[in-house]
């Protein structure tokens, strides 16, 4: 490969990373649907008046990423704010709040308020004026879960003066009122602080709004800890142990107010200025050249490897050519299997694209994925979904009937499931009645088969990255299936974790080493499963956990009951009867704390998961917490853990206790 061939391929590939950074903004925290729940009814005045102010957002954006409007008169009228986080391009902005707009619509159907703060934008609407009005409710608070070796000295001596002069630079520094930098701070680490309110504050409601999330801190659960995240409407603070921002803003100082005075120095000795230069070209061209050299080396690994693999998995089949020739569909079928796309058989909408049901000519019925045109996902997520899934065998896995590829069309056909995705039923308060626990220990046990075979079992080893209740399908008889593959990774056999700067999936069911490293292995998809049992048992969502009047994440719920023995708080109302049925249900809690631990090492394998799912005569190891932790106040109440946890401890007399060995 020549030099300048490999140095096209570099900048192609920062650009492609770039790119995919701009495509796909991550939603990473969602908070919609608070405040008033007032609602509309569709294709009224107020729906009109939304879906009008809501498309026309991301071009209304000012340089500074902000717009606020109110349209419509009387109870049709809305008010509406947009605005990006300070750090964030123009071009990034439009696309997030292009984002936010679809998503707040889908999350927040035919409500009159809503609220949502994403990763990089927050988006506000509501039939109640409060443009220029500080609000500080609702608030939610994230944080990291581990404390400074001294949390006093970290305290007082470094994050109240570092949030003090940020206060101070974002409530006088101009429209954006964004503030960030980045300091020293104890046991070797750095903090990356920024805050930010809304641009449509006075300087004074800016002041106070920080101003009231700083006097929250000393009586918080967040106190002192490594990172924290605060999400009010009208300001946000967050502070973590590693970058999550665009840092090179704060070298853009402002000019000094006066210039500064001439400095008189004594000439150089002849011949200095060139000496000087040639030690600079003598330093500097080895280095980049060595850094050009290196990077061509590593892309050419990885595109030896990428080709390896895909040989391996084409050398499995008998004859390619047939396979392409049996699987593939034409357009014109499919297109008249979904009579043309309609709306009416549209089952759903993903990151991939919109997913419409189907029957062909010989009446088999088929579920159709179609790649949206603007998708930020594409030519990859379509060639991992084809070469994977079509050669995926396992009854808890989606089946992958064929494919279409014509002109822009990428099409993916299934077999259709009838009872849809698992969160259509879980977080449905009618349909959740179906769940019982029966049917909820087999959605859990298949669930787990499923991940294991896709870990161990399957030609390649494969890590599903996406694992979450609406990419779990439901058969007639309820049995699980799990779908979209388009974020899998493959792995050899000999590889056990790898790394990305391309974070995907959802927040909430992320490990914490890839949400904030980008580091990932089979212990990443034990995390999400840990995640989705807990949603099982309980009946919510993991990031709006409701509990009486508070909203809170459910692992931090889920490990605050446990450590108080009150964990039978957590189960869902409908499962709650007899005593032995709380016992199962509290072994599942037990399996999946244990899931979601902090420490990757102490994560069970799925093959160890499932064997403590099936063998009842396992001791369990006790659980560490989680690393995600969310302010929540929650009471305490007597429950079964106490006679589950003596009951566990030792063995019944028809029973062996057998203490499982965890990798380390």
């Amino acid at each position: 490969m020549g030099f300048f061939k490999c140095l096209i391929i570099i900048i192609f590939q920062f650009y492609y990373l770039f790119y995919l950074n701009i495509a796909q903004t991550n939603f990473t925290f969602q908070s919609p649907c608070v405040g008033n729940e007032t609602e509309y009814s569709p294709n009224d005045v107020y729906d009109t008046n939304l879906k009008t102010v809501l498309s026309s957002l991301s071009r209304n954006l000012d340089s500074d990423g902000f717009y606020n409007t109110t349209i419509g008169q009387g109870p049709d009228k809305i008010s509406v704010i947009a605005q990006c986080r300070g750090d964030v391009q123009l071009q990034t902005c439009r696309g997030c709040i292009n984002n936010a707009s679809r998503l707040i619509l889908e999350k927040c159907p035919y409500k009159k308020s809503a609220f949502g703060i994403y990763d990089m934008c927050l988006l506000r609407y509501s039939n109640v004026s409060f443009i220029g009005t500080m609000s500080t409710d609702p608030r939610f608070t994230y944080y990291y879960n581990r404390n400074f070796s001294d949390p006093q000295l970290f305290y007082n001596q470094y994050l109240t003066p570092l949030l003090t002069r940020l206060r101070t630079r974002a409530s006088s520094g101009g429209k954006r009122k964004f503030a960030g930098d980045v300091i020293e701070a104890p046991d070797f680490q750095k903090i990356h602080a920024l805050v930010q309110c809304t641009a449509d504050l006075s300087a004074q409601g800016c002041y106070d709004c920080l101003t009231a999330v700083y006097s929250s801190l000393p009586g918080c659960d967040c106190y002192a800890k490594w990172g924290n995240y605060h999400l009010l409407p009208s300001c946000v603070v967050r502070y973590e142990p590693y970058s999550f921002f665009n840092e090179s803003v704060l070298d853009e100082a402002p000019p000094p107010v006066s210039p500064p005075q001439p400095v008189s120095l004594p000439p150089p000795p002849p011949g200095t200025n060139d000496k000087t230069a040639r030690t600079v070209i003598i330093i500097v061209v080895p280095t980049v050249t060595a850094v050009i050299l290196i990077v061509c080396i590593a892309i050419i690994l990885k595109k030896r490897r990428k080709r390896k693999l895909v040989s391996k998995i084409e050398s499995t089949s008998v004859d390619d050519s047939s396979i392409a020739e049996s699987l593939q569909y034409d357009f014109s079928a499919i297109s008249a299997a979904t009579d043309n796309f309609s709306d009416a058989n549209k089952l759903g909408q993903g990151g991939f694209g919109p997913v419409y049901k189907g029957k062909l000519q010989n009446g088999q019925e088929v579920a159709v994925k179609r790649l949206s045109t603007n998708s930020g996902q594409g030519d990859l997520e379509f060639k991992n979904e084809v070469l994977l899934v079509a050669r995926l065998q396992h009854r808890n896995l989606v089946r992958l009937r064929g494919f279409c590829l014509d002109g822009a069309e990428r099409l993916l056909v299934y077999e259709y499931v009838p009872n849809a995705s698992l969160d259509q039923f879980l977080f449905d308060p009618v349909k959740r009645r179906q769940l019982d626990w029966e049917r909820r220990s087999k959605i859990i046990g298949g669930i787990a088969k499923g991940i294991l075979y896709l870990h161990e079992d399957s030609r390649l080893r494969i890590i599903h990255r996406d694992l979450k209740a609406s990419n779990v399908l439901l058969d007639a008889e309820m049995n699980p299936k799990i779908s979209d593959f388009g974020m899998a990774r493959l792995f050899e056999w000999d590889e056990t974790q790898g790394s990305t700067n391309r974070i995907v999936g959802t927040y909430g069911y992320m490990a914490p080493e890839y949400a904030m490293h980008g580091q990932f292995s089979v212990k990443s998809d034990v995390f999400s499963f840990g995640v989705l049992v807990l949603e099982i048992l309980s009946g919510q969502r993991n990031t709006s956990f409701r509990n009486g009047e508070f909203v809170e994440d459910l692992l931090s719920y889920a490990w605050t009951n446990w450590r108080k023995g009150t964990a039978t708080n957590l189960i869902d109302p409908i499962l709650r009867g007899s005593t032995g049925l709380a016992r199962d249900i509290m072994r599942c809690i037990h399996i999946a704390l244990l899931c979601v631990q902090e420490n990757i090492a102490d994560r069970p394998t799925m093959a160890a998961v499932v064997l403590m799912l099936s063998s009842l005569s396992l001791t369990l190891p006790l659980p560490s917490g989680p690393a995600y932790s969310m302010h929540n106040d929650s009471s305490a109440e007597n429950s079964l853990i106490q006679e589950y946890n003596s009951r566990m401890s030792r063995p019944s007399q028809n029973e062996a206790s057998i203490t499982e060995p965890y990798p380390r």
